[in-house]
């Protein structure tokens, strides 16, 4: 289990490029809106409910986790976003 708080969970989602939800699901053989659940969504029509507490609190309560998945997935994809900039930054000082 892990525990952060639902603003640091909104920040890592906005954080995200564009299709990344798409992309998680397909990776984790998810549904798109069980990802956007994971991340706030109430969409339980289509999605499902993905293991999260919330805890009224600061910075918009606590979350805790059962399964960090969907997170480290997210957290993956933000990794890979700043390793790709900053190669290209590498890249771009070389040529100068």
């Amino acid at each position: 289990m892990r525990t952060i708080t639902f603003n640091e969970l909104r920040k890592i989602k906005d954080s995200l490029p564009s299709g990344s939800m798409h992309r998680i699901a397909d990776e984790l053989g998810l549904h798109v809106d069980t990802v956007r659940n994971f991340f706030g969504g109430h969409n339980f029509k289509e999605g499902k409910s993905v293991g999260i507490h919330l805890e009224p609190g600061p910075d918009g309560g606590l979350v805790m986790l059962d399964d960090t998945t969907v997170l480290d997935r997210a957290l993956k994809i933000l990794d890979e976003l700043n390793m790709n900039m900053h190669n290209k930054q590498a890249t771009e000082s070389m040529q100068i």
